[in-house]
């Protein structure tokens, strides 16, 4: 491990510990305390049931590509950490690079009301700059036992939602932390924590999302991903998958065409290059969109054909980019992927 990658991995295990901070934050921003789940049915009133693999809507149309939806753009802040800039910088960098929302890190979020900042009024900011908050990245355990013992756990994701609740972000990632590199986990189970984190989000109105970490021992490739989704049950349940993660698990892209896009609200997008290989590649590995040899047009040809209408949210971790100005990188970040968008072939071949 190079020295430059021993930092990345410290500075990704630094902003862990701070979203786990993030207890007590709500208490210091005023926010409500939520209740315990209740024992209330499992699916709201109004939704409808469906599965996340293609076709669970209507069998008659398993065979043929759903409406396309225009591609929309986020911005992952984690893209532009290597800046250090306040939260509500990269807010308006986001806007001005022209980007439909933002995707923060929780500890951005919990810092910022730790230190008297307001939710409402950042909240306002982002609606006023004509962002909207699909998803926030966060790190609290959820798939293994452990987050039922000591500080944490469900008990933080409680304290995780309402901070995302406030400043209107609809969605918070779910990604194996906590049990990434030990044993694998049993799915069944992972996928009935899954269920009882999804009931609890109901209480803000936020949706826990499933998250593929290529290099975790449990939910590295997307046929588990689907699994947890399915075997939870819940019509609100949804998945983040990611570019160099699917890459680095070792999935076959062409297993996108089996999701259903109602199960896919956040993309993350990037690239990786023929070097370092799959097997040394690490996040801080990855390149624009474009610049590196993912099948891009054909994966998101496959996103448009399941009838995925969520956002691409740009998440590189490139240390070249975090020297280079906030600004640029957003905008040569958005261009790169509208020009990915916009050389998806027209009637993409079959798979083989």
């Amino acid at each position: 491990m190079s020295q430059g990658h021993a930092d990345y991995q410290f500075s990704r295990r630094t902003m862990i510990r701070r979203a786990g901070a993030a207890a007590g934050i709500a208490a210091v921003a005023g926010l409500p305390t939520i209740p315990a789940a209740d024992a209330g049915p499992d699916r709201p009133k109004g939704t409808v049931p469906f599965s996340p693999v293609r076709g669970g809507q209507s069998d008659e149309n398993r065979d043929s590509p759903r409406q396309p939806q225009p591609f929309r753009y986020s911005l992952n802040t984690g893209t532009i950490r290597g800046q250090k800039l306040p939260l509500v910088e990269e807010i308006q960098i986001a806007a001005q690079a022209g980007y439909q929302a933002i995707e923060p890190w929780l500890f951005e979020i919990a810092d910022y009301a730790g230190h008297g900042g307001s939710l409402g009024d950042l909240r306002k900011r982002i609606a006023d700059l004509g962002l909207s908050v699909q998803s926030v990245i966060g790190f609290t355990t959820w798939i293994s036992e452990e987050a039922d013992r000591g500080p944490g756990g469900f008990e933080q994701w409680k304290r995780d939602f309402e901070l995302v609740a406030a400043i209107g972000g609809k969605r918070l990632c779910a990604p194996p932390s906590g049990a990434a590199f030990k044993a694998p986990q049993d799915l069944f189970q992972v996928a009935k924590r899954y269920r009882q984190l999804v009931q609890l989000g109901r209480l803000t109105g936020v949706v826990p999302q499933v998250e593929l970490w290529g290099q975790a021992k449990t939910l590295s490739r997307m046929g588990e991903v689907a699994l947890v989704l399915v075997e939870a049950g819940l019509g609100e349940g949804s998945a983040v998958l990611d570019i160099f993660h699917i890459y680095k698990g070792g999935s076959d892209f062409g297993g996108l065409r089996l999701f259903n896009g109602d199960a896919l609200h956040s993309f993350h997008m990037n690239d990786y290059p023929a070097h370092p290989p799959r097997a040394t590649a690490t996040d801080a590995d990855r390149v624009y969109p474009g610049d590196g040899i993912a099948p891009l047009p054909a994966i998101l040809a496959d996103l448009r054909h399941i009838g995925f209408g969520g956002m691409l949210s740009l998440e590189v971790f490139n240390r070249d980019y975090w020297k280079q100005d906030a600004l640029t990188v957003a905008r040569t970040g958005l261009e790169k992927m509208q020009a990915c968008v916009a050389k998806i072939p027209a009637d993409p071949p079959p798979r083989s």
